[in-house]
């Protein structure tokens, strides 16, 4: 009888843990439909943290009003140009599509002039293969412009729709980052203090996502924008039409690593020189070749400081698949969730050789995995 209050803590403490994973599980099926919002809020708070405590401090302490501050200079410094900017592409893709429509890209003439230019060998070859036939690329073309047409169409039918929530979105997000510039530090505290790890682990996983937050954002983020800035600039001097949704969608791809944002100033330079706008193309591809391809080499230490240690066929794979999963986010979900990933296994090793030093020094024998036998494993050796 003497174990049966002990078997009856043991009960207690099992339902109690079963009852928190019901309940926790809950609360993410309830918050889920605003997990992009909650996560964009989190990522910001921790971003403008400096903000908070530059105005916090100017304030005096004043904890609720610099908040508030902080949040509208977040608000009409960073979010009001990026809704602006954000009209101002799909205006420009609305009208590229209507452009396209009425005077489509003449495929033919623009592969005549590139075959004329390969030599004999190259030509040769390519009319025995048949691909010198580009009347079905050219309707296939015109087919997908007109389905293209048709979806902004839709899209813009369901904007009233879709206005309601995306303000009820906006709404919470910025709610949420009030509370989370004010109270950032102390949850994250209480969060440390629940997590059921040691101290110390807690500790180091915490400033291991601050760190991937800061170059994810911090670093990649304004690359991107650079890069897509000098894009628009070089496209629209070298006469370009749609620069600013090419240079958008220039830095988006500089989001991506590998890729970046040569996927769209190569084939516009190309494209130029095949033309016959020869100074504009070489103008466009010099550019992009010293300039663009340059500034994530430059202004990613001066941004970031540090390397964040995951290798950058991690950080695709992670990209493109966070981008699958959740859509833009995963941009900076991917790589979160994989420094976390490394992070974990890296300090999972290095508390194991800790314990196998300390082993050693005690003067315990340890095998080549770290584990230190007991005594009947030591006795069974000798």
């Amino acid at each position: 009888m003497a174990h049966l209050p002990q078997r009856t803590a043991d009960l207690q403490h099992a339902s109690f843990l079963l009852i928190l994973a019901v309940v926790s599980l809950l609360m993410a099926v309830i918050i889920w439909p605003f997990a992009q919002p909650l996560l964009w809020a989190g990522l910001a708070a921790i971003m403008f943290q400096p903000l908070y405590r530059a105005v916090l401090k100017r304030l005096r302490g004043k904890r609720n009003p610099a908040a508030v501050l902080s949040l509208f200079i977040i608000f009409f410094a960073v979010m009001v140009p990026a809704l602006w900017l954000a009209t101002l592409v799909a205006q420009e893709a609305i009208a590229l599509v209507a452009r396209l429509q009425q005077q489509p890209l003449d495929l033919a003439g623009l592969f005549n002039r590139v075959h004329d230019m390969l030599p004999e060998v190259a030509r040769d070859a390519i009319d025995r293969s048949g691909w010198g036939d580009v009347a079905m690329v050219q309707t296939r073309l015109q087919e997908l412009l007109t389905q293209s047409a048709g979806m902004i169409a839709s899209q813009a039918v369901s904007i009233g729709s879709g206005a309601l929530s995306f303000l009820l979105s906006f709404g919470v997000a910025l709610y949420v980052m009030f509370f989370l510039l004010r109270d950032g530090e102390r949850i994250g505290r209480t969060v440390l203090c629940a997590v059921p790890v040691e101290r110390a682990i807690a500790d180091r996983l915490a400033e291991r996502f601050l760190g991937i937050v800061r170059a994810t954002i911090k670093g990649t983020g304004v690359v991107a924008i650079v890069q897509g800035a000098l894009g628009t600039l070089t496209l629209t001097i070298a006469g370009v039409p749609s620069a600013l949704l090419l240079g958008v969608v220039m830095g988006v791809f500089a989001l991506v690593p590998v890729i970046g944002s040569g996927a769209v100033w190569v084939p516009a330079g190309l494209w130029l020189l095949i033309s016959g706008a020869t100074w504009q193309g070489l103008f466009v591809l010099f550019v992009g070749f010293f300039i663009i391809s340059s500034a994530d080499n430059v202004l990613r230490p001066i941004l970031v400081g540090r390397d964040t240690g995951i290798p950058d066929w991690i950080i695709l794979i992670t990209t493109l698949g966070g981008i699958s999963l959740v859509g833009f986010s995963g941009i900076v979900l991917g790589p979160l969730v994989a420094g976390l990933f490394l992070a974990s296994w890296s300090i999972l090793r290095e508390q194991r050789e800790a314990d196998a030093e300390s082993a050693r020094s005690g003067g315990i024998r340890v095998d080549a995995s770290g584990h230190v036998p007991d005594e009947a494993e030591a006795a069974d050796a000798g």
